[in-house]
């Protein structure tokens, strides 16, 4: 029985659901996106499949990361005590784990419209394709985007049953946002990255990475003004975007000094950037 509860706990650590932070970055663009499908009243059965489907591909994305990172993390100070490189969990444990998780989370997308069965394919495609994009691009961060992204159009696609314009706007913002925010993070093992040779977007961008990140932060509010303005939402939406902006303006001014432990922190502010956004999405419908 011990020995199954350790077997058990290693998992959970695996998937990396000791550390949320990833579950509620990947939900808010999704529920951002079922609320404006919905009109401000998703679908129940919806809301629960995709809330259920973002921990569960989070947590099978967190795997397969490992799984790929496997001869990596063993030589970067933060990653090196994960399950994998310390050798508590055998790489084909983890692939079982990965199944698992994939095929649990399909279960709930079959109960939704054939649109967005079909969409989930292309959604697990590049969740699982995205911890291998660091050996060939600089830009593993845009990959991440538009695998965690993918949930928008999916949104869209099971509330609707199509993907107007305006989920693909929102699509964008999201990607750019993954971009930026997974950026903050590689800043953070950006000497492990270029000892060991995996590529990313802080390296990419080195000194004006602060820029760089500021002016894609730019286009995100731009994109998601453009999206209150095609969705015609009141003033409470634009006061969230405005909590958002100066939060934005709180991630540069953190990164400024390039200090690791702040750029993390930059890094999980984003969480409250994603609730901003939300809660002006939903009093904006409820008013």
């Amino acid at each position: 029985m011990n020995k199954l509860t350790d077997r058990l706990h290693q998992y959970w650590l695996l998937a990396r659901f000791d550390k949320p932070i990833g579950i509620f970055i990947l939900l808010w663009p999704t529920l951002w996106a079922l609320w404006i499908a919905g009109n401000g009243k998703p679908d129940l059965l919806v809301l629960i499949v995709f809330t259920l489907g973002v921990v569960l591909m989070r947590a099978a994305g967190c795997v397969i990361n490992d799984y790929a990172d496997k001869d990596f993390d063993p030589h970067v100070d933060r990653t090196k005590l994960r399950p994998i490189a310390a050798g508590k969990v055998t790489p084909k444990e983890a692939l079982i784990v990965f199944a698992v998780l994939c095929l649990t989370a399909f279960g709930l997308v079959l109960l939704m419209n054939w649109y967005t069965i079909a969409l989930s394919f292309i959604g697990a495609f590049l969740a699982a394709s995205y911890p291998f994009m660091k050996r060939f691009t600089h830009l593993p961060q845009a990959y991440l985007g538009a695998a965690f992204g993918f949930a928008v159009p999916m949104a869209f696609a099971a509330q609707t049953n199509e993907i107007p314009p305006i989920g693909w706007i929102l699509y964008l913002a999201v990607l750019l946002w993954a971009l930026v925010y997974d950026t903050m993070y590689a800043m953070v093992d950006i000497d492990d990255d270029l000892k060991i040779g995996v590529k990313s977007t802080a390296i990419l961008f080195g000194k004006r990475v602060r820029e760089i990140t500021a002016g894609l932060q730019v286009i995100i509010m731009s994109l998601l003004i453009a999206v209150g303005a095609m969705q015609q939402l009141s003033w409470p939406y634009y006061a969230g975007l405005a909590v958002a902006a100066g939060l934005a303006i709180y991630q540069q001014k953190l990164i400024f000094h390039f200090d690791k432990p702040s750029c993390f922190k930059a890094f999980l502010n984003n969480n409250w950037f994603g609730l901003a956004v939300f809660v002006g999405i939903v009093l904006a419908y409820r008013l």
